[in-house]
């Protein structure tokens, strides 16, 4: 999912910006005259094209993985990971006012005029007064005794029975003092526990809504992520350019006569230290009618082969195949034939080539710029077809240029040193190369197992 929104915004960018994703090696020169050129829309064409066609194979193969991955595993889209966030923002905000009413609630339990502290001290002085009252009441009744037991022997019987009264009279006293003693210490000692349970319990919920204030921060701050991580592979990220990842032709005339074909063979070598997964050569062959800017790319048919793939036409992605598991320092060719349809006026040509490749981690990246072979189509036999001397001009035997400058900057321009008169414009469209590929965008997929 993730990978097709990227390659997506990238593929709409590359409409849509002159951004110069790979460029060309100055590789066009002759000895013919620069023509006068106003309309240099079809030369342009082929420079730019070249780029966006290689851009558009490596966004292809780049989306297909990400669609398998996504059969596998499906992502929460943004929007339901924007939802999550707010939600799990919601949970902590409730969760900081749970833990603000806690702490209040414990702050209010601790107070003096917290109910049940107003009737557990009520309770308590109670409880205190029964006390004294009790005490004086004992005090009484041993009073009354001690009376009784001082009468004289010569007392009379109503002194007598008044003094037993007294008695019976203090015992009794004595006796409800006791009770309403009892009776207050229980409540004293009943409200004061109700108090104390109440205190524990509001501390212990201050706790727990600081443990859930703890959890759900950490809800949110894991929502959080989880878009931000969304959000920042849904931005376009370049692939890796690779100089060490060459692409060489050899083989290539400098004439090829019109109803003719010549073979040619394509070099793909890993110059780095390590396995490349899947590695597509990419070529790309244009021809602009001389005298006049009308292609003839359709009179020109590309086909590949291997020692285990018969002849096949490049097709409409413009690859040669592919190699899978380029080994680090290893190198893998394929053979080439151009054939020419007879009746082809004489034309300028160019092969653009250039290598991508695609990791099972998900990165991706290639050869930093296309280089051009430039070739005539005759439109009668040419008297020979050896390989051009040199690569300065893009012949047979060029070989790739390195570069370290990012696949998202312009790289280079071309040379107008003179030729025929839609070779020059084809040079000076070379720095244009590339407009825009929204395959060298490609959101790196992260394992599932990886994620922080």
């Amino acid at each position: 999912m993730t990978l097709r929104r990227t390659v997506a915004t990238a593929v709409a960018a590359a409409v849509t910006t002159p951004a110069v994703l790979f460029g060309t090696t100055p590789a066009f020169a002759d000895d013919t005259p620069t023509a006068s050129v106003t309309t240099p829309v079809a030369a342009e064409d082929a420079a730019r094209n070249a780029g966006v066609l290689r851009g558009g194979v490596l966004a292809g193969k780049i989306d297909a993985g990400g669609d398998t991955a996504g059969a596998q595993a499906a992502e929460p889209s943004v929007e339901e990971l924007e939802k999550a966030a707010a939600q799990a923002q919601k949970a902590y905000d409730d969760a900081v006012a749970a833990e603000k009413a806690a702490l209040a609630a414990v702050e209010a339990a601790h107070s003096d005029d917290f109910p049940l502290a107003v009737v557990a001290e009520a309770a308590a002085k109670a409880a205190a007064d029964a006390a004294t009252a009790k005490t004086s009441a004992d005090k009484a009744l041993a009073d009354a005794e001690a009376a009784l037991a001082a009468l004289p022997e010569t007392a009379g019987p109503e002194e007598k029975d008044a003094a037993e009264k007294a008695v019976a009279d203090a015992a009794t006293a004595a006796g409800t003092a006791a009770d309403a003693k009892t009776a207050a210490d229980e409540k004293a000692k009943q409200t004061a526990t109700d108090l104390g349970d109440a205190r524990v319990a509001s501390v212990r919920g201050l706790s727990k809504a600081q443990e859930a204030v703890k959890k759900a921060l950490e809800a949110k701050k894991a929502a959080d992520k989880a878009l931000e991580d969304a959000l920042e592979e849904q931005k376009p990220v370049p692939c890796r350019p690779e100089s060490e990842l060459t692409a060489t032709l050899s083989g290539l005339p400098t004439r090829i006569a019109a109803g003719s074909t010549v073979e040619m063979k394509l070099r793909i070598t890993n110059g780095t230290d390590r396995t490349l997964d899947e590695v597509w050569p990419f070529v790309y062959v244009h021809g602009i009618e001389k005298g006049g800017y009308e292609p003839v790319n359709d009179r020109m048919h590309l086909q590949w082969s291997t020692p285990t793939q018969t002849w096949t036409d490049a097709g409409d992605d413009y690859t040669a195949g592919s190699v899978a598991s380029l080994k680090a320092g290893g190198h893998a060719d394929i053979k080439l034939r151009l054939t020419v349809d007879a009746g082809t006026p004489d034309a300028a040509g160019a092969a653009f080539i250039a290598a991508d490749y695609v990791n099972e981690d998900g990165t991706c990246g290639g050869s930093p710029k296309l280089t051009p072979y430039d070739f005539e189509v005759t439109a009668k036999p040419a008297p020979s077809a050896s390989p051009s001397p040199g690569a300065a001009t893009g012949t047979g035997t060029q070989t790739q240029t390195t570069t370290t400058q990012p696949l998202t900057t312009t790289s280079g321009s071309l040379a107008s040193t003179g030729s025929s008169a839609a070779l020059p414009q084809l040079a000076a469209a070379g720095a244009a190369v590339a407009l825009g590929a929204g395959a060298v965008f490609a959101a790196r997929r992260r394992k599932a197992d990886s994620a922080s």
